[in-house]
């Protein structure tokens, strides 16, 4: 492809992939190409080119997909928050569900069955609970930054917020322009709970003050310096499912945060270890075990690699071991200290197919076997999602051939 920034070709999208982008062949190329729908038939720019992959585009859409919709956001396109707007929500389901059993199968030779679902979020638009808003100190613009770039793009409205964020994000608007502004301050954390807002750095009346949100049976008080799931509908099956109907003598819950998991997980067992790296979070999973009246547990404040490795020799068998890490998923020496413990069964959630394709890969080589893959819509309108699997030393699963 020559003088590749003028290129352009007409493609018809295959299929969604992992990180969003649809799947197009021309030219002897493979094309990958932002905010397409599968089966659409487009005119797309070439971007860049890297070896043989082309990234594209779409300029003219001569062919819309029966998939595809008419975005609602005025910035999409432009915003780097949402890249499934452009799809009908049943699609957006399909398109997470092609996007794990590609991941599974791919990274670690395993096969999804047939019938294999994703759970719905019970609101579509209107559904995230944190933000995290980008400013720009000179223009004054607030929002979240461009597609690609690290321009902000200027927000006024957010379809996806939920409605008690998106009146603080009009209350910060309107006082942006105050000699009050701090100085310095290039982005601002937010979370919403039953009580508020918690606003991090605090500032225009709002403090970074606790607040809580009811989970089914438990409150949980946590602030927006410290990490929460954002879909609150849909933690409530997101917890039933991570943790089953498990009970016994030990559990142990690594990357903890606010004690989402700890919290229930202590209702099961005799005894419930938390690890947890942020103090601040580790100091809210203390206090939410505290209120919830769980004497039997336990919260370490400390990174989760180092407590596996000082606790190698852990003779007392454990029942349960369950892990919610970042989007990079965790490291070798962390799947090399879960192994040593030989937990009798490992509960990982997480919300990144492809990390969590690359580490089950280990634990299945580690001697466990697949039980159970289930998936979770936590994030509408985007291409992320989460999965639950859960993994024992007896049943088995089906096994793809390498390719």
């Amino acid at each position: 492809m020559h003088d590749e920034s003028l290129k352009t070709l007409e493609v018809e999208i295959e299929r969604i992939l992992p990180g969003g982008v649809g799947l197009a062949h021309a030219d002897g190329h493979t094309i990958f190409v932002s905010l397409a729908a599968p089966r659409d038939v487009v005119r797309v720019q070439v971007d860049r080119t890297r070896g043989n992959v082309a990234f594209a585009s779409i300029i003219e859409i001569i062919r819309p997909s029966p998939a595809r919709v008419e975005p609602p956001c005025p910035y999409f396109g432009r915003c780097g928050g949402c890249d499934f707007q452009q799809l009908g929500y049943q699609a957006q389901l399909q398109a997470k569900v092609e996007i794990i059993r590609d991941c599974l199968h791919r990274i670690a030779h395993v096969e999804l069955p047939a019938e294999f679902e994703i759970h719905a979020s019970p609101n579509q638009w209107h559904y995230r609970a944190r933000a995290n808003w980008q400013i720009d100190p000179e223009t004054k613009e607030l929002g979240y930054f461009e597609r690609a770039s690290r321009r902000v793009c200027d927000v006024a409205e957010c379809a996806v917020l939920v409605p008690t964020l998106q009146a603080t994000l009009e209350d910060l608007r309107a006082k942006l322009g105050s000699d009050s502004f701090p100085a310095g301050v290039r982005n601002i954390e937010a979370v919403a709970g039953d009580e508020g807002v918690s606003l991090a750095p605090g500032w225009a009346g709002f403090q970074t003050k606790n607040v809580s949100r009811r989970i089914g049976d438990y409150s949980y008080r946590f602030s927006a310096d410290t990490f929460f799931q954002i879909n609150h509908e849909l933690l409530e099956p997101l917890i039933a499912n991570a943790i089953g109907d498990a009970h016994g003598t030990v559990a142990i819950d690594l990357y903890c945060g606010a004690g989402l998991f700890t919290v229930p997980l202590a209702s099961r067992f005799e005894k419930v270890i938390g690890v947890e790296s942020n103090p601040l979070a580790a100091k809210f999973a203390l206090r939410n075990l505290q209120s919830a009246k769980f004497s039997n547990a336990r919260i370490h404040t400390a990174p989760v690699g180092v407590w596996l490795n000082d606790h190698q020799t852990e003779s007392q068998p454990i029942d349960f071991l369950l892990l919610d890490p970042p989007r990079v998923g965790t490291e070798n020496r962390i799947i090399k200290g879960i192994l040593g413990l030989r937990p009798r069964h490992i509960s990982y959630v997480s919300c990144d197919p492809a990390t969590l394709a690359r580490d089950l890969k280990k634990l299945l080589a580690g001697g466990y076997s697949l039980e159970s893959v289930t998936a979770f819509d936590m994030f509408p309108q985007t291409h992320h999602v989460e999965t639950v699997v859960h993994l024992g030393q007896e049943r088995p699963w089906q096994v793809a051939e390498k390719s």
